[in-house]
């Protein structure tokens, strides 16, 4: 395995990064990459670290998974040499964009975390994202772990049921009675 490989790699992921405006977890890259039998899993995270480590992409841990996004820096760097991807690999990326867009979308915009807090109470967030806009972020403590854990798993299902009522409760109703 050469250098011009391990370029190839961190190009693949630079490429990704740069065609969605949200991010991927390290997961979804490693499918499509393994899927394809570009390379293993350990060439592949060895290629993602060395792209954090020069800044070009910025990792965030959310509930234990990391999310990937590109820097300004990662998408000046695939300027300049995106021409080396080959054209049937940027087929391969947008056709699994195409064939996987709902779960990247919703496994990446609608999110939720917790963290102990100095209280020795659990903050809970919960995050709704359109695109690069946030449309909801939640913040609120709980006593136990346990509520917090139930808090997030239940984020997912019920967040647009959520919003909806955040918004009907304080825009909509203030905006009939004025």
């Amino acid at each position: 395995m050469g250098t011009d490989s391990i370029v190839l790699y961190k190009l693949i992921v630079l490429y990704m990064l740069d065609r969605v405006d949200f991010t991927l977890t390290n997961s979804q890259i490693s499918d499509f990459v393994l899927t394809k039998g570009y390379t293993n899993y350990f060439t592949l995270q060895k290629t993602i670290n060395e792209l954090i480590e020069s800044k070009f992409i910025y990792v965030s841990t959310i509930r234990s998974s990391s999310h990937y996004k590109i820097t300004d820096k990662g998408e000046e760097a695939l300027s300049f040499f995106e021409n080396r991807i080959p054209h049937a690999i940027k087929k391969d990326i947008l056709d699994y964009f195409d064939n996987q867009k709902i779960n990247l979308k919703n496994e990446s915009e609608i999110y939720s975390d917790y963290s102990l807090n100095a209280e020795n109470e659990y903050t809970v967030t919960c995050i709704i994202k359109d695109r690069k806009e946030t449309l909801v972020d939640l913040k609120f403590n709980v006593p136990t772990k346990a509520a917090a854990i139930t808090i997030c798993d239940n984020w997912r299902e019920k967040s647009a049921e959520v919003y909806d009522y955040l918004i009907n409760q304080l825009w909509i109703t203030k905006s009939i009675n004025s």
